[in-house]
């Protein structure tokens, strides 16, 4: 019972901070210096995830937490994708970005992300200031209580960030077509083969498994 209540209870702050789903950010007026940096496998996924949340401006996808120079797709060295989220602290905040990234990854994998392995795919909290460092512990440890368990992804120091090439930017909803023959069929929309690796890739269901009706990002 106790546990039940404490699915309906997230479930109902999920829903408070995903109002407004689709909300560009010439609406959401992300304020200069408000950013988040998370690593949550696939990089398509976390800003697809991301710029679904009111207040998020216009997400970016990249690489960071190395030390290669200039990394890029296919060749990233020591890095890992990330993704780096604009937001206005006045309708959302850092806090409640972190409690939603937690809830949108495996939290107990420290191999990777769902069917994407390898330390490039792992995941990660990248704290801009010594603030958010201590907003995202705080966050952890409550997201390790209502688990039950400890959560291996890390809290780091933020260092620089490499933007992707614009290949891989706003994937998810683009409809530029791959022009080849792809397991989704003939010259697929990136969107669409972006749906189709996500279902495949299995991150909704494994979310649902860990989170429940917590998980708020989670499709059925």
């Amino acid at each position: 019972m106790i546990g039940a209540l404490r699915n309906i209870k997230a479930f109902a702050l999920a829903l408070a901070i995903l109002v407004g789903l689709g909300v560009q950010f010439s609406e959401a007026k992300a304020q200069t210096g408000d950013v988040a940096i998370f690593a949550g496998g696939c990089f398509w996924c976390v800003e697809a995830d991301f710029e679904r949340v009111r207040g998020v401006g216009d997400a970016v996808s990249g690489f960071t937490g190395g030390t290669t120079p200039n990394p890029v797709y296919g060749d990233s060295g020591d890095h890992i994708e990330a993704v780096r989220i604009p937001f206005d602290p006045s309708r959302v905040s850092y806090a409640q970005l972190v409690n939603l990234f937690l809830r949108s990854i495996d939290p107990f994998d420290a191999g990777g992300q769902f069917c994407d392995r390898g330390r490039e795919y792992s995941s990660a909290i990248f704290a801009l200031s010594e603030k958010q460092r201590r907003a995202a512990e705080a966050e952890k440890a409550k997201a390790e209580r209502a688990l039950g368990r400890e959560i291996v992804t890390p809290i780091r120091s933020a260092g620089k960030f490499y933007p992707v090439g614009e290949y891989h930017q706003d994937y998810y909803k683009s409809d530029e077509r791959l022009n080849r023959l792809n397991t989704v069929g003939l010259n697929p929309t990136k969107r669409e083969a972006y749906k189709v690796y996500r279902k495949r890739c299995g991150r909704d269901r494994r979310v649902r498994e860990i989170w429940g009706d917590a998980a708020p990002f989670a499709t059925h």
